[in-house]
């Protein structure tokens, strides 16, 4: 199994350099069970994104003309309730705020009352019955450190769409990260996020070269 680990400025840079990284190095299989059962994805072993910068605007990143971007602004305001509350729209099985709703609160009130010194500040996704739905949770795990007055965020997915679940989940979690540190009275800090399936879907691979491709030549 190979590691690979990938650091960026922002988080539009970290999209560009997984696309690449996937693309030469991913494995490609056929899903046997999951999304687009049937088809195929090319996918990394495991996978360390170390972003420095994940606040710098804009969060989400810009593709050259002719390919559609992966992700808006709109759509993350729209995605937060769904990273953040418990409300579940009809047709969702579960939403990622039905777990971390009353999680996001308790770790404010853990950095405020008792210090920054700890390692219990920890946000799980998911339980026992996660794995008897058709689509179990992607995001399973937000982990928290506040070091040197900043506060960091590691995050663990157990599969990951990275042309268009990528940038939104990050943007999304980069902007609750915001909100907890101003919250909690620290500045924001770096974000740090792993997967072992991180993959895209083969409908997006000529997409994904196009973008890697031009991005590279204007970088």
């Amino acid at each position: 199994m190979n590691i690979s680990v990938i650091e960026a400025r922002d988080l539009a840079e970290a999209w560009f350099l997984c696309l690449r990284k996937t693309l030469n190095e991913g494995y490609q299989y056929k899903i046997y069970r999951g999304s687009y059962a049937g088809q195929h994805r090319k996918e990394l072993d495991f996978v360390v994104v170390k972003v420095k910068n994940p606040g710098t605007r804009p969060i989400i990143p810009s593709t050259p003309q002719g390919v559609p971007p992966p992700t808006s602004t709109e759509y993350i305001d729209d995605y937060l309730p769904y990273l953040m509350t418990a409300h579940k729209r009809e047709g969702e099985q579960y939403t990622y705020g039905q777990y971390l709703e009353k999680q996001i609160p308790k770790v404010i009130e853990m950095y405020k009352q008792d210090g920054h010194n700890t390692n219990q500040a920890f946000m799980a996704v998911g339980d026992a019955d996660s794995i008897k739905l058709d689509d179990p949770p992607c995001l399973r795990a937000i982990d928290t450190r506040i070091r040197d007055n900043r506060l960091h965020f590691f995050v663990y997915f157990r599969s990951w769409d990275l042309w268009a679940g990528f940038p939104s989940n990050l943007a999304a979690i980069q902007l609750l990260k915001e909100y907890m540190a101003s919250e909690i009275g620290v500045d924001d800090g770096e974000l740090i996020a792993t997967s072992k399936g991180m993959h895209l879907y083969e409908y997006s691979w000529d997409l994904a070269r196009i973008a890697a491709r031009m991005t590279e030549e204007v970088r």
